[in-house]
């Protein structure tokens, strides 16, 4: 089976590497003729808006799928047209403006920090009012690892705040003063079938996810996989997605979701039983779900701006570490180390000396 997609950073290389083994051949469309992705796969390198070359993807491939929001629907919508592509666009549309995944939360019942839409430096001003100090300014769209937002503490930093962030659609949340951030990893077959990963623990460094640690029987799990499965079901979603929510006050704030594989699921690679990325080429292509279940005790640390040296990285027992083949600048994610372990003291062990190296 060929399968098409949509970007080519180290997402869609590791949905490469997954799927490889199970006889599977991969397409990769970027615009970037340095996408690391076509290390393992060929690349067409276009545009995301280019339908000449997207037609010729779609030619290639028995399906699509897409290894980052940031891709317009409009590319999947036209698309479709040709080959199955999942997940859909519609899917799409929600889940990668900030707005729209808002509303969908409230009309789901889900709970959220006050929030509203900004389109002006009056409206932001006119929303201070209301939501109040501390704030968060987002775009309503491109934004990640912490780009395109603003907290907003005095009312110095509103000033301006608006141009600051492009003059583009925005929203405007409450500053949730959160006790952790936790993920949930869940993925939706073609037929209908659901499985997650336990709930992850994730700590941030400016804004750029640093370490993650999956749980054990969190006492959040069954409420998280409560809304994420309502989200699933509502979007009719194929694939994996994943869940960003702020503990708090007991209980779960939706935060954010992203339509794909993600950072915070790279522990499932050595650490479950199947990982998000199998997992996520199984349900696009028809194919029975994998066991989510974990494999003793994982920790994940990204490797940002630069890669440890590899001798250093070999030297530490129950290390697995993935160089993405991305040429090294700071804030960009270049590879990541998983700690891999039959217990959790000795795993912890093992984590603070890959710490020592990052």
């Amino acid at each position: 089976m060929k399968i098409g997609v949509i970007g080519g950073g180290q997402l869609g290389r590791m949905l490469a590497l997954a799927g490889t083994p199970m006889g599977m051949q991969f397409i990769f469309l970027d615009p970037a003729a340095d996408a690391c992705a076509a290390a393992v796969g060929a690349q067409i390198c276009a545009d995301y808006n280019d339908h000449e070359h997207l037609r010729q993807l779609a030619d290639q491939v028995d399906l699509v799928t897409f290894e980052f929001e940031n891709v317009p629907a409009e590319t999947v919508a036209f698309l479709s047209q040709y080959v199955p592509v999942f997940p859909c666009a519609d899917a799409l549309r929600v889940a990668r403006d900030r707005l729209n995944e808002k509303t969908l939360f409230q009309q789901l019942q889900i709970p959220v920090a006050p929030f509203a839409a900004i389109e002006s430096q009056v409206e932001l001003d006119r929303a201070i009012q209301v939501i109040g100090l501390p704030a968060v300014l987002k775009t309503r769209t491109l934004g990640y690892d912490g780009k395109g937002q603003k907290v907003l503490r005095t009312t110095a930093d509103v000033t301006d705040a608006y141009a600051e962030l492009g003059s583009v659609p925005s929203i405007l949340e409450t500053f949730v003063h959160f006790t952790g951030e936790v993920s949930l990893l869940a993925v939706r077959s073609r037929h209908g079938e659901i499985r997650a990963y336990p709930l992850v623990h994730n700590t941030h460094e400016q804004g750029i996810l640093r370490l993650s640690l999956p749980s054990n029987d969190h006492v959040l799990q069954t409420l998280a996989e409560t809304y994420v499965t309502s989200v699933l079901e509502h979007l009719d979603y194929v694939g994996v997605l994943a869940f960003e929510f702020f503990e708090f006050n007991g209980g779960l704030f939706a935060n954010e979701i992203a339509p794909r594989v993600h950072n915070s699921g790279h522990w499932t690679i050595e650490g479950a039983e199947c990982s998000q990325f199998e997992n996520h080429l199984r349900a696009v292509t028809g194919l029975p779900l994998g066991s989510t279940s974990k494999l003793g005790e994982s920790a994940m640390i990204n490797f940002i701006g630069t890669v440890p040296e590899v001798e250093a990285l070999a030297a530490i027992e129950d290390c697995h570490f993935h160089h993405y083949g991305k040429s090294f600048k700071n804030g960009r994610k270049v590879g990541h180390g998983t700690i891999r372990s039959q217990s959790a003291e000795r795993m912890l062990q093992q984590l603070t000396k890959l710490k020592a190296l990052v």
